[in-house]
Parts: structure tokens; C-alpha cells; sequence
């Protein structure tokens, strides 16, 4: 999840809200693995139910409802970050899944690889960083 988040950071994760709402964009979730659900990944939450995600020409597009709009994510990635379309380009998802990218979009196994995450699989929430001290920190979710 670099730039954002470093190997051997320590992270503390919340794993109550998620029993009285539904996670939201841009919210930092730890989750099993879907194709190895014994690995705990992180990544960012990109895409919610109901939405059709497209990655194209370095963007993120989101649909629904006939609306379509392009993800705005300068607020925690730098302007020279690429994101390239993998195994899907286009996703559409259903009650239940969602779209999530890793930061380090060049390295990331994220949505693009394995498609959909499943609710089911998030365990919860990163809400701070408290090692490295220098790097001390409350994680929240982007304003869109």
C-alpha cells in the first residue's frame, strides 16, 4: 500500500462498524484474501454494490443509475500514480462485493486481478498507524 502505508507498520484495526454500516469509499479495510483466504491484505475500497468500476486510459470510472464520474483520488495518491486495467477492465458489482485497489497501483493484487471482494471477507477497518512513531497517524476516509 505504499506510498501510504509501509512494510512493518503497525496498524490498528477496528472490526465492530462494519456490523451496523456498510464500509464506504475510500475507507482502508484489511480482508481475507479471496483466493487465499488464510492471507490478510489491505487495500482501499474503490468500488461499492451496485457500481460498474472501469479502469481506462489511467482512470477510474464509476457508474450507476445512468451517472457516470471519474474517481478523484489526489487526496491520497501522488498525481504520478498510473493505474493500468488487469485481468478486469470492467467489473459490476453485485450486493455485496466490492472494488478494492491497492496504492501501489503498479504492484498491487487487488479487484484488477481476482474481481470482486466480498463483504464477507473484510474484517475491518484501519483506523490508526501507531509504529513507526514518526509516522503516527488516524486513517480516514477521502472526501469525494
Amino acid at each position: 500500500m505504499e506510498p501510504n502505508f509501509e512494510n512493518g507498520d503497525y496498524l490498528i484495526v477496528e472490526e465492530l462498524s462494519f456490523r451496523f454500516r456498510e464500509p464506504q469509499r475510500g475507507e482502508v479495510v484489511v480482508f481475507k484474501c479471496p483466493q487465499v483466504p488464510s492471507q490478510r491484505h489491505i487495500k482501499r475500497i474503490v468500488g461499492l454494490p451496485g457500481e460498474t468500476i472501469t479502469v481506462e486510459d489511467n482512470k477510474i470510472i464509476i457508474s450507476k443509475d445512468s451517472q457516470s464520474w471519474i474517481l478523484d483520488e489526489t487526496n491520497y495518491l501522488p498525481a504520478s500514480t498510473y493505474t493500468q486495467p488487469r485481468k478486469f477492465k470492467t467489473l459490476t458489482l453485485k450486493e455485496g462485493e466490492y472494488f478494492v485497489l491497492g496504492d501501489n497501483r503498479g504492484n498491487s493484487t487487488d479487484s484488477r486481478l481476482w474481481g470482486p471482494l466480498p463483504e464477507e471477507n473484510i474484517i475491518g477497518r484501519v483506523i490508526f498507524r501507531v509504529l513507526p512513531f514518526t509516522a503516527f497517524a488516524k486513517i480516514e476516509a477521502p472526501e469525494y
